[in-house]
């Protein structure tokens, strides 16, 4: 059943977010109206109340038998299948709002009626994109993160929804995206739980290095180039290893691990925000990073349809965090002078998470992207932002239909190519 929102006040105002976690993960089927009723900040929005809308949904698993009957399938996967792995989408929603909550912003959570009766009121919406289609299309949206990997795959976007703001978590994407979405993208980084990410006092450190691996992209490739030469060195060197792989572990798992390391190599062609490397910051765990740089590499657009330059896979970094390094050759140059800071304790991670990365300042930080994006359309027509993107919107849309019809004669070559 669906714990209320007054009914979670009378429990304790302490209990909403862990509350809102409980249903996350999840309450399916059922639609979401949590109201947070904390004391107030003052918030220049209607009602004092944010307007918040989450689904991690990207239409992907459709009924199969029955209508609707995708909603006791995962039921039943999750009972199978044990509890679900938090990734980086839902840790980012689950962070701010345990940022809001200790701020004491107030927001509803899914109330697509409540926006249905007051449509000129700012939704905000974070996750897949097919939860725009639920959002009354003259309200203001500020949309993301999580949204989409490039525009290319929004060209209508701006004319299907009132969007007044598209949020990315850092710099080089927001310089990416508005190649084709000027002035229109705007960073945002969640916040990290430092409470729940701590150094362990009087833990056994057991494990010398922690390797954090998060190759996606070309992962025959990488792992020849990168890991196995980074692994060969760690054992040359006498280090006691453990190993980790992006998508195959609980935040349990690698919490407990961190408690045991002493320091983490971390293997990942690009970051947008980097959520695990800055829980292993917080932990106070310094990390050796490989940074190559280059271009944006996700298959799916590099190199024929996207070739965007440059990337990093630190995006929220200084010299306190750790070292880096670009390749093979370089981490085995390097890690004698990382390790032996590593042993005389003159990294500090945590302190910048501390300074930078707190669940209170990524809350304040969208709080105030939020107030900022819908003090621009104060006294304008629902319809002026939509109209002023119509000409970007075409030459995204004509870019995209060009795209589309060189990939599909690639294709029809490549298939021409394989018969006999």
């Amino acid at each position: 059943m669906l714990t209320t929102s007054r009914q979670v006040a009378k429990a304790g105002e302490t209990t909403v977010s862990s509350a809102i976690i409980l249903v996350i993960r999840r309450t399916v089927g059922t639609r979401l109206i949590l109201e947070n009723l904390l004391p107030p900040r003052p918030f220049a929005l209607p009602r004092d109340i944010l307007n918040l809308f989450y689904s991690d949904d990207d239409g992907g698993d459709p009924d199969r038998w029955i209508k609707f009957d995708r909603y006791p399938r995962a039921v039943i996967r999750r009972i199978v299948r044990g509890p679900r792995r938090i990734m980086g989408m839902e840790r980012m929603f689950l962070n701010l709002i345990a940022g809001l909550d200790r701020l004491g912003v107030r927001y509803r959570l899914n109330d697509f009626a409540h926006l249905s009766r007051h449509p000129g009121e700012v939704a905000g919406v974070i996750g897949k994109p097919p939860i725009l289609d639920r959002i009354p299309r003259e309200a203001p949206i500020v949309f993301g993160p999580a949204g989409y990997n490039h525009p290319l795959d929004a060209p209508t976007l701006f004319t299907d929804h009132h969007v007044i703001g598209v949020l990315v978590p850092c710099e080089w994407e927001r310089q990416m995206f508005a190649v084709c979405w000027p002035d229109k993208v705007h960073v945002w980084p969640v916040g990290i739980d430092t409470d729940a990410w701590t150094p362990a006092a009087g833990a056994v450190k057991d494990i010398d290095v922690l390797v954090y691996n998060k190759i996606r992209f070309h992962p025959a490739r990488d792992t020849a180039a990168v890991l196995e030469p980074v692994l060969e060195t760690l054992r040359t060197s006498g280090r006691r290893i453990a190993s980790l792989v992006y998508g195959h572990y609980r935040e349990t798992e690698f919490r407990a691990l961190l408690k045991r390391s002493r320091s983490m190599v971390f293997l990942c062609e690009h970051e947008t925000q980097g959520i695990a490397l800055q829980q292993a910051l917080s932990c106070d765990v310094p990390v050796y990073a490989w940074d190559a740089g280059g271009p944006w590499q996700d298959t799916d657009y590099y190199p024929d349809r996207v070739n965007f330059a440059p990337v990093t896979s630190v995006p929220y970094w200084d010299d306190r965090c750790g070292s880096k390094f670009i390749d093979a050759a370089s981490f085995r140059a390097g890690f004698s002078s990382f390790w032996s800071r590593v042993i005389d304790g003159s990294f500090s991670p945590r302190q910048f998470i501390l300074d930078n990365l707190t669940l209170e300042t990524g809350a304040r930080g969208y709080v105030d992207l939020v107030e900022r994006l819908s003090a621009g359309i104060n006294g304008a027509s629902s319809a002026g932002p939509i109209e002023r993107q119509g000409l970007a919107v075409e030459a995204l849309k004509h870019e995209a239909e060009e795209t589309t019809d060189r990939r599909g004669d690639v294709d029809e070559r490549r298939g021409a190519s394989r018969r006999p």
